[in-house]
């Protein structure tokens, strides 16, 4: 899952339990839907990332500086994590939200696209909810 700034969900996915999350995040920076704006054309990019030290790949690095993304990924075993705690409760705190919906408590369900479905609309009611209040 990609958030914004404020925590609001951008994009879901489902993947497999034994895949890592670096290769989940091509296909996640790839789904970002055309953003609005009030002038010029519609932004398909994110202006920055910023990821944990399990995205630390040479790859991944490679592939957001060729979309022209700046990138904020810790080193492993160079950086601590700590600097990039406090943008990581943002995405938490957006996990418990979707996590407050029953149907995604429990992954009860054994087709992915079912799933996927659910999840996609928690995330549309989650961000509903936080913007009309």
């Amino acid at each position: 899952m990609l958030t914004d700034a404020a925590g609001l969900p951008l994009v879901v996915g489902v993947s497999g339990a034994n895949l890592h999350d670096g290769h989940a995040l091509i296909p996640l920076v790839t789904g970002i839907p055309a953003i609005r704006s009030r002038r010029g054309p519609r932004r398909r990019k994110p202006g920055k990332l910023r990821a944990d030290k399990a995205y630390d790949s040479d790859d991944l690095r490679r592939f957001l500086r060729a979309r022209g993304i700046t990138h904020r990924i810790a080193h492993k075993g160079i950086e601590s994590s700590e600097k990039l705690g406090r943008h990581r409760w943002k995405v938490e705190r957006t996990m418990a939200w979707l996590g407050g919906y029953r149907r995604l408590t429990i992954r009860c369900e054994r087709n992915g696209h079912n799933f996927l479905g659910f999840l996609t609309l928690a995330a549309a009611l989650t961000c509903w909810k936080k913007l009309a209040t």
